[in-house]
């Protein structure tokens, strides 16, 4: 019964999920790397799993073999495996050691993602307009290409600033991928998600019984950024309180941890972004002026999508590839009435807004028919009447109540806050979906 119940629940992973024995012998296989590879259950239980998955690193450095031999785990493993019809596909595995009731070495077990989608949208993202994988040929985003180029040998703060959903986040990768330091560590922190009383222990670390939970020291996040770059996004959002040791460490390097008295100095080159009016906020006293003019001595500000319009075709038709690609749906093209809607839009969450309706769209969508306007949420398509509505599926099964679903949630890494969002529901909604199609 236990072991019906493992079963279970390794069979509803999305990630591919084998085991051996000290033959290596495969043992178990789950319905997901069935799935990736052809391979039924009893055509590969028994066997030695070189003889049936050909890996890369099967005859030397074999990840199993590894974990036997030195007891410790491997993640984020990439290499290749033969599927039935003796096509290889592109994988990152992990590899951990199974022991005995005596804690002996029993086996192992793999687990591991199909990356074919991935490299499929790497290679789109090395064609066409684009620069360090931002799509644009506008004036204005060009300029800052330039820009990011020139400050290429420099280690001064860079303030990055703009709407929501414009890409700042993609900036500051970019301005880190052609520094001086892009083989360093790279540590990015967004200020809003963590709380203010952790704040501090988090960017600069605590000593051991600093507060009641500290029961082993922290090094934070300053300390492993050294020697490397710190992205610190939704900077508008530090609290006042704090902003004096950032105000220190941008100076001077210098910090100490929570409940210690030591000096610890630092290098780090640091990179900031806010969709916050800074300057409103230094005269509402809610930032300090001597921080923002310590961080913004490179200013880069991001325009909004309405105002590089010509992007936008640009952009539907990148995302369009993109999410042909992960749903595996043949979508060619946008209907031109579709693509000048699209362009006159408002776009209140940028880029960010437009991916997540393109994805949608494609969702809804016919295969092999053009993307349409009818099959874009309701806020975008507003009251427009379409003449290609047998582009749009309409069936009984809406996106909630096929695969569909499912498939996004996967592709999301089920986070149902941003599958709500692309659906154009609220997050509740989702959940009662999920509630009556028996997912907890």
């Amino acid at each position: 019964m236990e072991e019906q119940k493992t079963d279970t629940i390794l069979n509803s992973l999305a990630e591919g999920v084998i085991t051996v024995d000290r033959e290596f012998k495969i043992t178990f296989i789950n319905q997901a790397a069935s799935f990736m590879t052809g391979f039924q259950k009893d055509e590969v239980i028994g066997k030695i799993c070189k003889n049936v998955f050909n890996s890369d690193y099967c005859a030397e450095n074999c990840p199993i073999a590894r974990i036997l031999k030195f007891g410790r785990s491997i993640f984020d493993f990439d290499s290749k495996i033969e599927c039935k019809d003796a096509s290889p596909i592109p994988i990152r595995l992990n590899a951990a050691l199974l022991k005995d009731e005596s804690d002996n070495p029993a086996g192992g077990v793999i687990t591991f993602r199909d990356l074919s989608v991935l490299k499929e949208i790497e290679s789109m993202l090395k064609q066409g307009s684009n620069f360090q994988g931002i799509i644009s040929n506008s004036k204005s985003m060009k300029e800052i290409f330039t820009l990011i180029e020139q400050i290429s040998d420099s280690d001064a703060p860079v303030l990055i600033t703009g709407e929501t959903g414009t890409g700042k986040e993609l900036i500051a990768n970019a301005i880190q991928n052609l520094s001086r330091r892009k083989n360093k560590k790279y540590v990015k922190v967004n200020c809003s998600v963590i709380p203010d009383n952790l704040l501090a222990s988090e960017l600069f670390g605590h000593a051991k019984g600093a507060f009641t939970d500290a029961h082993k020291e922290r090094v934070g996040r300053f300390e492993l950024a050294d020697g490397g770059t710190i992205f610190l996004d939704e900077i508008g959002e530090m609290p006042l309180q704090m902003q004096p040791q950032i105000l220190r460490v941008v100076q001077d390097g210098t910090f100490e941890r929570l409940g210690e008295s030591i000096t610890k100095y630092v290098d780090v080159r640091i990179i900031t972004a806010t969709n916050t009016d800074l300057e409103k906020a230094i005269a509402d006293g809610k930032f300090r002026e001597d921080l923002f003019y310590r961080l913004n001595v490179i200013h880069i500000n991001l325009p909004p999508l309405r105002k590089r319009t010509d992007d936008i075709p640009l952009l539907a038709n990148h995302f369009l590839k993109k999410f042909t690609i992960i749903y595996k749906k043949n979508i060619p093209f946008i209907e031109n009435e579709c693509l000048e809607h699209l362009t006159r839009s408002y776009w209140h969450g940028n880029i960010r807004e437009l991916e997540n309706a393109i994805e949608y769209a494609v969702i809804r969508n016919k295969p092999d028919k053009g993307l349409c306007i009818c099959a874009f949420p309701a806020k975008i398509r507003e009251d427009i009447v379409c003449s290609q509505k047998n582009n749009v599926i309409t069936d009984t099964k809406t996106p909630f109540e096929n695969t569909s679903l499912i498939q996004l949630l996967n592709q999301h890494k089920w986070n149902k806050t941003k599958v709500a969002q692309i659906l154009g529901v609220d997050r509740t909604t989702l959940w009662r979906k999920l509630k009556a199609m028996g997912i907890k």
